[in-house]
């Protein structure tokens, strides 16, 4: 069967330009309904209580003046909350442990007690009165304890081709760094809240989630209930980078209130309580060995890595595993160690793993770049890796060499000086870096349902989530021009757990996956229409077949004649039908990353490859590819740092919206200067208190931190979805740390391996 999108079609543009956002006027307006946002006849308030020790147990839970105090409903602690049951696992890996079952203290701020009350000032007001006693222990709280013991190999995914050390051996030059990485907290604007509501077992839940049937599955098993009995919704989500992937304990609490109270409950989660509750993006300590010719052809890498972790969590964060397939060397061995520390639970944070990963190998690249005297984009066409390195499979498509070629010509990096402290503009230091950048293919299986109504406009839906990203934009675009139908014509349904399933916003991986369920869904809908009059000899289309139509103005239309159609709503009325509706899903490609993180008994990507080379014909599913530039500026006797400029280059298949797409790598881009030069979760190694975790202390840039962006899409459509697109959400940030370290060394000669970079480092 021929796709609907191939065939002519008079919206065929509709897909591309820069279209609005159809959600833009709501949001604007103030119309846009987050989560906070819901009441409800009856509606209670619920307030968090949390520990102010990092380790030990609670041993005193004084609640009795909280309970007297006006308007309290409930106190709910460990003594009187039900047992409930842990959430299921998830490709990230377990849910982190349901709340309130024990007297255990695993980290600061943890959830004592929950306070719910009448009003959200009663709540607080009373919530200050629950008094706790510990016996306190000694907390596991940084990397260099002695008592920290690291996990090995936690994720099963660690790489290996070939033999390192003879790779080192043979080498010219070796370079063998440290690097580390601070841990960094999702900010998003809006604190997370969730509103719980049950009707005997039944319960529905607005939620600040990015994944709605994670947080279903997940309440449905702490509450032994059925899971179509748990409803969830977040069509609107004011923002997550991440943090929105897991179902954490204040979305569980809320329900618990709710049944406890028999009312409907809102908890709102706090700044403070956004740094200890809903994850962040896990320090890294790690260490790197090169070796290469002296004419600068790589002959070992090694790359090794510890995270943090929670005492009683196993997020997954492979920090190593994109410099197995970043270059063709042909000895390689990738390692991720895991520490478990009295921390609250990390979580995903925009381009979780490689983030930090592609930090240190594009840091050291330049590093050996410098050594060799080699040009730094030299040295990474020298070792391109025009195959997956690891199976030797070829790329379903990679334009990395033209986003090297494109963005070194835009930022004019010819005329870069190679000589460290050589460029200078007055007092000011002029520095150029680069770096490559990579983000592996994922794609879960998604469905989504298609409906056509007798006024001939059509309704596509999925329990996806916009989390600011154009998803209803792309996707209405997209219905419309697989449907042949004006963009206002189409309306786009998501954020609702009771839609056709679909899997999170996140990973660079829901337009993919998304995209192909509406591309399914829709072809299958004109399918249904043709099946209707395929036999009809009063119809035009009397005998079509899909390869014989395309879809315009409402209209099928043969395609060797467009004067001969029927429009579907003429089609509807004339068979007695008031809608037709089909569904359709996305599979998921073998061999891409969503297949290695799913499979964790699978220790070596070359295990899998051979899977994927039957699957997929000796193709290789690609992610998107880049080159970031960046020119910095440094006040030669204050050391003050700013950024002058960034060109980002990206091969992200074929865009379906280039204003919302250019809008993902510019957020992303600023995403990865807070990560160079601002960001960092600062916890006080005595206690384990955060001691930064509001923004008046937590820094990200602000407008006069960031410069002008250049961003340039390259590349074609990728083969391996229906659609062609990759998925460009991590894309921006990865590869931006990495460019500002090495213009900082060229500007100043000095060489900085920890983020953030700040002022007393360049002093």
């Amino acid at each position: 069967m021929t796709s609907v999108e191939d065939r002519k079609a008079s919206a065929a543009g509709i897909v591309g330009p820069g279209a609005d956002r159809v959600d833009g006027p709501l949001k604007v307006t103030g119309a846009a309904p987050y989560p906070s946002d819901f009441d409800f006849p009856r509606l209670a308030h619920a307030v968090l209580v949390t520990t102010t020790v990092a380790a030990g147990r609670i041993t005193v839970v004084d609640s009795a003046e909280a309970e007297a105090a006006p308007g309290v409903l409930a106190v709910i602690t460990h003594l009187n909350a039900p047992v409930l049951a842990p959430g299921g696992r998830t490709v990230l890996g377990p849910e982190p442990p349901p709340p309130l079952q024990d007297d255990r203290v695993l980290h600061y701020g943890q959830y004592a007690a929950v306070v719910v009350a009448e009003t959200f000032e009663q709540a607080t007001y009373a919530a200050r009165l629950v008094h706790l006693s510990y016996d306190p222990g000694d907390p596991l709280l940084g990397v260099e304890d002695p008592r920290a013991v690291p996990k090995n190999n936690p994720f099963m995914l660690d790489m290996k081709r070939g033999s390192v050390p003879d790779g080192l051996a043979e080498a010219g030059v070796r370079l063998r760094a440290a690097y580390r990485t601070a841990e960094n907290t999702n900010n998003p604007l809006g604190p997370f809240a969730t509103v719980a509501m049950w009707d005997g077992d039944r319960l529905t839940v607005h939620d600040a989630t990015q994944w709605p049937y994670n947080v279903r599955n997940s309440l449905a098993a702490a509450f032994k209930v059925p899971k179509d009995g748990v409803r969830v919704l977040a069509p609107y989500v004011g923002g997550g980078f991440g943090a929105g992937l897991r179902t954490w304990p204040h979305v569980v609490l809320a329900a618990l209130a709710a049944r406890m109270v028999s009312r409907p409950v809102k908890l709102v989660l706090t700044r403070p309580q956004m740094f200890t509750g809903i994850g962040h993006r896990p320090g890294s300590v790690q260490e790197i060995k090169l070796g290469a010719t002296r004419d600068g052809r790589l002959t070992a890498i090694d790359h090794e890595s510890t995270t943090t972790v929670a005492m009683e969590d196993s997020n997954l964060e492979p920090v190593t595993l994109g410099t197995a397939w970043g270059y063709a060397c042909p000895n390689v061995s990738t390692r991720d160690r895991q520490v478990k520390l009295h921390i609250p639970c990390p979580g995903s944070m925009r381009a979780p793993g490689e983030a930090q990963g592609n930090f240190a190998l594009e840091s050291a690249l330049d590093e050996l770049a410098h050594r060799l005297e080699l040009d730094p984009v030299e040295l990474r066409l020298l070792n391109y890796a025009a195959f997956q390195p690891q199976t030797g499979l070829a790329w379903s498509s990679k334009a990395l060499r033209e986003c090297y070629e494109v963005g070194a010509e835009r930022f004019g990096w010819a005329a870069r000086d190679p000589r460290p402290g050589s460029m200078r503009e007055g007092r000011r230091l002029i520095g150029y870096g680069m770096a490559g950048v990579t983000f592996a293919h994922y794609q879960a299986k998604c469905t989504a349902r298609a409906t056509i109504s007798g006024d001939g406009r059509a309704y596509v839906r999925s329990a996806a989530t916009d989390i600011g990203t154009g998803t209803y934009t792309v996707m209405a675009q997209l219905s419309a021009e697989l449907l042949g139908l004006r963009m206002d014509d189409v309306r786009f349904g998501l954020g609702d757990s009771a839609m056709p399933k679909a899997p999170q916003a996140g990973g660079s991986g829901l337009t993919g996956a998304l995209g192909s369920a509406v591309h399914a869904a829709c072809e299958r809908l004109v399918s249904a229409f043709l099946d209707l009059v395929r036999k009809d000899a009063e119809s035009p289309l009397h005998g079509c077949r899909m390869e014989d139509v395309a879809v315009t103005d409402g209209r099928i239309v043969r395609i060797s004649d467009p004067t001969r159609g029927e429009s579907y709503s003429g089609i509807l009325a004339r068979h007695g039908l008031e809608e037709l509706t089909r569904e359709g899903s996305s599979p998921m490609p073998k061999g891409d990353i969503g297949q290695l993180v799913g499979s964790l008994a699978v220790s070596r990507l070359g295990r899998i490859g051979s899977l994927a080379v039957k699957a997929t014909r000796a193709t290789m599913p690609a992610g998107a590819f880049g080159a970031k530039f960046v020119e910095v500026h440094i006040d030669a006797d204050l050391a003050q740092l700013r950024i002058a400029r960034v060109v980002s280059v990206i091969d992200g298949g074929r865009i379906l919206n280039e204003k919302t797409a250019r809008s993902q790598i510019i957020g992303g881009t600023v995403g990865g200067i807070g990560q160079a030069l601002f960001e960092e979760t600062v916890t006080d190694p005595d206690t384990g208190r955060i001691a930064n975790a509001t923004f008046g202390d937590y820094l990200v840039p602000v407008n006069a931190d960031i410069p002008d962006m250049d961003v340039v899409f390259v590349g074609e459509r990728d083969p391996m979805t229906p659609i062609g697109t990759k998925g460009i959400g991590e894309i921006g940030l990865t590869g931006v740390a990495a460019a500002i370290a090495n213009a900082v060394h060229h500007a100043t000669g000095r060489r900085i391996r920890e983020l953030p970079i700040t002022l007393d480092k360049l002093l």
